[in-house]
């Protein structure tokens, strides 16, 4: 952008003009909740931290000097709203999954799991962020900096830790524009960034990463005819179908249920749990994976009631991993609570 109108645009804001102050951090909002939802990893918690962002950015601007793009100042506000939910506590696992169904319902876990308030991300508001040209210091493609095992991934990083990771290895800012973000100086956040590579390293799943790298294209014919049969075999209640496209060390989980579930064996008593007959699955991608949205029929009315949105992870030409979350989650990806049942 021309400096020039950004520059009049900054003006006009400070002095008090809230459609330039609109017009100035337009341009920026999808990726300022892209980055509060890598911070946060949970879509709601992402709208909360960006309205924090706006309106702290909106009473702070008189602050702004120039000494940075406006872009760069916004990402200091951004994070530092994004940290003081994370020191607050206010990023919690949300309770209506437990309503629908109770854990005694479920077979015993594998393990449970570490980060349950974990949300999907739809893909249809990743595909007009303007961070898919990263800066050079970038370490990760737009896929991978996506992907539920990395949004996962980073939550198990200390909250600095994860801020730095994010702004240096993702989106590609230079240590010393990190350290000036966080008021922090270019050695501890050379220091921080190390540990952080060291902690995703040793705890990432080394299975997640490589599903990621042996995935095939999004959209391609082989992801189409893997993503048909699995439709096909879920709204059949084809459990031993189902199996078969699952590879051996498969995980399914269930957040904020803190359960996980490894291997075939664990698969099929899972999907005795949940399966049922009637049930509909409607496309839709999260985090640049495949995605359904998960309805059952209503035993009382001829409609169909959303009871979940499930994300898929592809290895090759199986399934590595299943993720299904709370129907609260149907509406950001566009998808309605209930369906007209269709005739038999």
């Amino acid at each position: 952008m021309d400096s020039s109108p950004e520059l009049n645009l900054i003006e006009r804001a400070q002095a008090g003009d809230e459609t330039a102050f609109r017009e100035l951090v337009d341009a920026h909002r999808r990726e300022l909740h892209l980055h509060c939802y890598r911070m946060l990893g949970s879509f709601h918690d992402a709208e909360d931290a960006l309205q924090e962002t706006l309106i702290a950015a909106w009473r702070g601007l008189s602050s702004f000097e120039g000494r940075s793009s406006i872009r760069t100042w916004l990402y200091h506000v951004a994070t530092s709203r994004c940290l003081n939910v994370l020191r607050s506590g206010r990023a919690r696992a949300r309770e209506e999954g437990f309503i629908q169904m109770q854990p005694t319902e479920l077979p015993l876990p594998t393990r449970l799991g570490e980060v349950l308030w974990i949300e999907p991300y739809p893909d249809a508001l990743i595909d007009r962020v303007a961070d898919r040209s990263p800066g050079p210091e970038a370490h990760y493609q737009t896929t991978e900096a996506v992907s539920l095992a990395f949004i996962t991934a980073l939550q198990l990083l200390p909250p600095r830790q994860r801020a730095i990771h994010i702004l240096r290895e993702v989106l590609g800012f230079h240590s010393k524009e990190v350290a000036q973000m966080i008021d922090a100086t270019e050695e501890s956040v050379n220091s921080a960034l190390k540990r952080a590579r060291a902690t995703l390293r040793q705890r990432a799943p080394a299975s997640a990463a490589s599903a990621r790298n042996g995935a095939p294209l999004r959209t391609s014919p082989n992801e189409q005819a893997l993503v048909e049969r699995f439709t096909q075999a879920f709204q059949a209640a084809d459990i031993e179908g189902l199996v078969a496209l699952l590879t051996e060390d498969v995980w399914i989980s269930m957040p904020p249920i803190p359960f996980e579930w490894q291997g075939h064996a664990r698969a099929r008593d899972v999907f005795r749990a949940v399966l049922q007959p009637g049930q509909v699955l409607v496309a839709t991608r999260a985090n640049g994976q495949p995605a359904f949205g998960f309805y059952q029929p209503d035993s009382r009315a001829p409609i169909l009631h959303g009871v979940g949105l499930l994300v898929l992870t592809l290895a090759g030409d199986r399934i590595s991993a299943m993720t299904r979350f709370e129907s609260g989650l149907l509406a950001p990806f566009g998808l309605p609570r209930r369906l007209p049942r269709r005739p038999a």
